[in-house]
């Protein structure tokens, strides 16, 4: 019995190292958001046709090593006939074609549907820039900033307007959607949404020198008139940001989470880059390059 209940174990050791990592949220596997639904949907897909594909292989490995295994008393060496069989070859050509349809025609379809931005009605729009190695959330329409976290109304659709003032960085929430690219020059769209109220993790997706691993920011989702107090708040009790301010924010360091009651104008750059805010993101919009952030010219 004792030697039943070692073997019983066994797959629970086995498998400890690869839970090691695992908390109470697995992020990407535990949206919380429309976009997040979405994506979560094609990585299911996605990893179930690799499941099938891979159970495949393994059963025909199987069955290969049992039935062409070299048994005992067998003299003549095996030599198999590799003459074509049409039906086989049709059908090794047919599984994949299915399975990348599989994957393919929904991937496309969201994928385009994510590519559209939402409605202008009840649409907030923040524009973000990555800095090393903190983040600036600017409101247009509530003209207040914050630095390293950003308050969003719940069940909102919500447009992140993205750039960057130093390396390349990947602006992600991973509970409520995939990431997306910020580049100096540059203006790209990500919309998102929370479904329920709630603190989301958000971090940069690239490497961007030594703090890159502090370089996280928090996501506070509260209902709208919560939101709408929130930002009269700021406008009250919180000081303006001077062109000080943001010469110090721009230069590399790590910092804590700070909010501004107005910001320098002209501190985002004025021109987006392939889409409008009444279009999608492969509207053209851009004729002449990005404005470059003040403090960098």
């Amino acid at each position: 019995m004792r030697g039943w209940a070692r073997w019983r174990t066994a797959p629970l050791l086995l498998a400890a190292p690869l839970l090691a990592g695992c908390g109470p949220q697995y992020a990407v596997l535990d949206p919380a958001g429309p976009v997040g639904h979405i994506e979560y949907r094609l990585i299911v897909l996605s990893s179930a046709a690799m499941a099938v594909v891979i159970g495949f292989v393994y059963v025909l490995f199987a069955y290969v090593l049992v039935r062409f295994r070299d048994k005992p008393g067998r003299r003549a060496p095996y030599r198999p006939d590799w003459a074509g069989d049409r039906r086989l070859e049709v059908l090794w050509f047919l599984i994949p074609v299915a399975l990348l349809a599989t994957i393919a025609v929904p991937t496309v379809r969201e994928t385009f549907y994510l590519a559209k931005l939402p409605p202008a009605r009840h649409r907030l729009v923040i524009d973000v820039t990555a800095m090393q190695w903190k983040w600036l959330f600017q409101y247009p329409a509530q003209h207040v900033a914050t630095v390293n976290y950003v308050e969003i109304p719940a069940r909102t659709d919500v447009l992140f307007r993205l750039t960057a003032n130093g390396p390349m960085n990947a602006f992600w929430v991973p509970r409520l959607g995939g990431l997306e690219y910020t580049m100096p020059g540059r203006v790209l769209p990500l919309w998102l949404e929370a479904n329920r109220p709630g603190t989301y993790w958000g971090h940069g997706g690239q490497f961007s020198g030594l703090g890159f691993e502090r370089m996280f920011f928090t996501v506070r989702a509260v209902p709208r008139a919560r939101f709408a107090a929130w930002a009269r708040a700021v406008r009250r009790t919180a000081r303006p940001m001077t062109m000080a301010d943001l010469k110090r924010l721009l230069y590399p360091a790590v910092t804590g989470q700070t909010a501004f009651s107005a910001y320098p104008s002209r501190s985002f750059p004025p021109v987006s880059h392939g889409f409008s805010l009444t279009g999608g993101m492969y509207t053209i919009y851009a004729r002449r390059p990005p404005e470059k952030l003040l403090p960098n010219q």
